[in-house]
């Protein structure tokens, strides 16, 4: 069937948007057809219905002054939406309304408020060459980064910015892109080459290059100016503590591993930001600790002045509250979709400077360069502080802003005077008590008489000339109401469309200040941020560290997260030491003991001192770690498709591989997921590794006590443990780091406390006693005594041999593999 004009055009501009879903306005409408109605209908729960029985084509819509939601539910499930708009007026033009896509909304491009104001909303664009060339930008607040790095390097990257979503010029190999699935799912191709933006000078070629790419598909989408993008600010992994995504996983630094929230992290500590942009600007410290001992101290120094004078501290913090998101709103301004509300809460926020410059000079801080802004609170006190949201609707700018708005309203207003003088005497004249004169955009306004009131009245008599019949009433006009109604919708229409114009010329003035605000709203992140360390130290008892080259002293440290559960009194702080001639700590202790909060707490600390917060220690000297490596617990990697040894053996190929002695390793019971034997050799195999080649700073926690032995030939490394105590049979933690290795494992207590079925322990226990009496004793191997095996047949007794081909061993269990091979080993004694 050929389809209907309408239809045609709908198909048209369909193709040139096939992987988005088209919002096609019609009237009060934007609808969906075909495979979008379907899609749409299912996602946001609408009736998903048909043109009609001519046409069976799938159909669904929604309202436009309501269509904001809809598309934020859309976006959010990963998916694109053009909006397509009827560029004509339908009533003054004949046959088929032009009709254009005026924007494409996608993940990465969101601008209005439905933003998470405490995260980034990264873009990425991805250009390949010998290495990964990435741009990404926030097009919300203008930030723009730039930097070039490794394939195992741009995974870690992605980690940490998490963006919405990716472009590339070329798809990425099938591997590549599952595990990049794994972080961001919206990935498009995008082929255009781009013209080169103002923001990318200065770069190489090709991150000229991919900056051209990711502000091409921006345009495209947008159809906007992006001027209020940054200039690049270009980087190398190499200029903060590398940070894996395996680290950041383990560690819980801004995303707990089980839940995927904010709870339990490090960053849900510093939760004393006042400002969007400071929480913003936070997360991204933890993320990225710096590595330049210079800019580190320099927070210190900046934190130290805050604790100092804390009551200007709690000052400061009372002004900042009272800022909004400078950025975003500068954003939207740039964008051209900035509102009255916008532009008043852009006021309020520029009116906090004198007050915070005042604050940070009582402090001794540097105070805000806010001259350029001086004429900007001026220009907006025009606005009226309860404009409306929509700019369309007028009620924006204070009265004596402008002369002619002033007559319009002026006008519009006296009108409505009139009407109101005019019901009271039409009531009077007429009898009815319950005339109204009333207004509607659909009719315009009008007299209504209640049917109730009819039956005595005559229109004719009155003058009065019937305009619509409703159910429960009648409505009329009169000769002088339609003259006062050309007079006032005349002024109101004048008085709404002046007042938009004036509204934009307004707009435009304020985005010649773009660059001023941007640069006052970075400065003021910073300064929530070392608030933020300020407030959270002196909550917490956090004390500043100090550095020096190579020793890591750690006095009553404790667990930032963990200890915010626990009281004081319950809470056993610990010491670590670690320096050049020893820098490995083996770690022994019962399951559940503190082993992995310990360990952790290290890590923790570290990036806490080199983000510039102070610590959770009674005192701490530390060295500045170029990285942090971790292997604390695992998980099946179901999506590509490793197991739980696999990723295991994956994080601790990283560390191996990458670490220096520069580096923290955190390396928490390796070799569990396989057999004891091929675990337990692993194990001493990366200790020594560690111990001959890397030298970095180690903490190894094990199961295998067998290894507590190496501390007689490795001469770095030494043996620590978690206290516990057992008394009247039961196990009793005492979280305590001591000398020495544990002289028991107490797997069975743990057990016990776990409350397994008394006949489980009790024949554990019978297992454990057997084992202890046959076991032989299994010594840790060094590596020169390896030998090559000597093939040999005749080891055995031929009874002993004929039994062994026999045995059945993939039915076996391990115990039973155990007890059978001791009674083999009986034989030939």
């Amino acid at each position: 069937m050929k389809p209907t004009p309408m239809m045609a055009q709908y198909l048209e501009i369909k193709s040139q948007h096939d992987d988005c879903i088209l919002f096609f306005r019609l009237g009060d409408f934007y609808e969906m057809f075909y495979d979008d109605a379907v899609t749409a209908a299912r996602e946001l729960e609408i009736t998903l219905t048909r043109r009609d029985k001519k046409n069976p084509i799938p159909m669904c819509g929604v309202p436009y002054h309501s269509a904001k939601g809809y598309i934020e539910k859309l976006i959010d499930k990963g998916y694109k939406v053009a909006i397509c708009e009827q560029m004509e007026n339908p009533r003054e033009v004949k046959g088929m309304v032009k009709r254009e896509v005026v924007q494409i909304i996608t993940p990465g491009t969101v601008m209005d408020g439905s933003l998470d104001e405490s995260s980034n909303n990264y873009l990425m664009a991805i250009l390949k060459d010998r290495d990964y060339h990435i741009a990404y930008a926030d097009i919300s607040t203008g930030e723009l980064k730039v930097t070039t790095c490794t394939e195992e390097i741009l995974l870690n990257e992605l980690a940490s910015i998490k963006p919405s979503e990716i472009i590339l010029r070329e798809p990425l190999t099938e591997e590549l892109l599952m595990k990049v699935n794994q972080i961001t799912t919206v990935v498009s191709v995008h082929a255009a080459e781009g013209t080169v933006p103002e923001q990318a000078a200065g770069l190489t070629p090709l991150a000229q290059e991919v900056t051209a790419l990711l502000f091409d598909y921006v345009t495209e989408t947008q159809k906007r100016d992006l001027t209020h993008i940054e200039q690049a600010a270009i980087y190398q992994a190499i200029d903060y503590m590398r940070l894996d995504l395996y680290a950041k996983r383990n560690l819980e630094l801004t995303e707990s591993i089980r839940l995927k929230t904010k709870k339990g992290t490090l960053l849900s500590i510093f939760n004393e930001t006042k400002t969007p942009m400071g929480h913003r600007l936070q997360k991204e410290w933890i993320e990225r600790p710096l590595i330049n001992e210079t800019a580190i101290t320099h927070r210190h120094e900046q934190v130290e002045l805050l604790n100092d004078r804390f009551i200007e501290r709690d000052a400061l913090r009372e002004h900042l509250a009272e800022v909004y998101d400078i950025e975003r709103l500068v954003g939207r301004v740039s964008f051209g979709n900035a509102n009255a509300k916008d532009l008043i809460q852009l006021k309020y926020s520029v009116e906090q400077l004198p007050k915070i410059n005042q604050v940070l000079q009582l402090i001794g801080l540097e105070q805000i360069d806010d001259r350029q802004v001086e004429g900007l609170n001026q220009m907006l006190d025009a606005l009226e502080e309860e404009a409306p949201i929509s700019i369309k609707d007028g009620g924006i700018f204070k009265t004596g802003y402008h002369e002619e708005l002033d007559e319009y309203r002026d006008a519009s207003k006296n009108g409505k005077q009139w009407l109101s003088q005019m019901q009271q005497a039409e009531r009077e004249r007429t009898g009815v008590r319950s005339l109204k004169v009333a207004f509607n955009k659909v009719f315009g306004y009008y007299i209504e008489i209640s049917k109730a009131n009819l039956h005595q009245f005559n229109a004719d008599e009155f003058g009065y000339m019937r305009k619509q019949t409703l159910t429960n009433a009648e409505r009329f006009i009169t000769e002088d109401l339609k003259e006062k109604e050309a007079l006032i919708l005349g002024a109101e229409e004048k008085m709404i469309d002046l007042e938009y114009q004036l509204f934009i010329e307004l707009r435009e003035q304020v985005k010649a200040y773009t660059v001023e605000l941007k640069r006052i709203a970075r400065r003021i992140a910073e300064l929530d941020c070392l608030q933020n360390f300020s407030q959270v130290a002196m909550k917490n008892d956090y004390v500043r560290p100090t550095f020096n080259k190579r020793k890591l002293q750690l006095t009553d440290s404790r667990h930032p997260v963990v200890e915010k559960v626990m009281s004081k009194e319950e809470y056993v702080p610990n010491d670590c030491h670690l320096d050049d001639d020893q820098y490995i700590d083996l770690i022994t202790g019962p399951n559940m003991s503190g082993k992995s909060t310990y360990m952790r707490q290290v890590a923790l600390i570290s990036i806490m001192a080199q983000m510039g917060s102070f610590v959770p220690c009674a005192a701490a000297e530390m060295p500045i770690f170029d990285q942090i490596f971790t292997r604390i617990g695992a998980a099946d990697d179901l999506v590509s498709g490793q197991s739980t040894f696999m990723v295991e053996m994956l994080e601790a190929r990283n560390a191996l591989k990458n670490a220096t002695a520069d580096s923290l390793i955190i390396f928490d019971e390796i070799g569990r997921g396989t057999s004891t034997y091929d675990g337990l050799s692993l194990a001493q195999a990366m200790i020594e590794y560690v111990h001959d080649h890397i030298k970095a700073k180690t903490l190894f926690s094990t199961h295998y006590h067998e290894l507590v032995q190496l501390e007689d030939t490795l001469p770095a490394l030494e043996n620590i443990h978690v206290a516990a105590k057992e008394y009247n049979g039961e196990l009793i933690f005492l979280h305590k780091i001591m000398p020495g290795a544990v002289e028991n494992s107490y797997g069975i207590h743990v057990a016990r406390l776990a409350d397994l079925p008394a006949e489980v322990i009790s024949r554990a226990s019978a297992i454990l006693d057997q084992f202890e009496k046959t076991e032989s004793n299994v010594q840790p191997v060094k590596t020169e005594q390896v030998r090559e095996p000597q093939m040999s047949f005749d080891l055995f007794g031929s009874s002993v041999e004929e039994e062994l081909k026999q045995l059945d061993i993939a039915r076996m269990t391990p115990i039973e593999a155990l007890l059978k091979l001791q009674a083999l080993q009986d034989q030939l004694k």
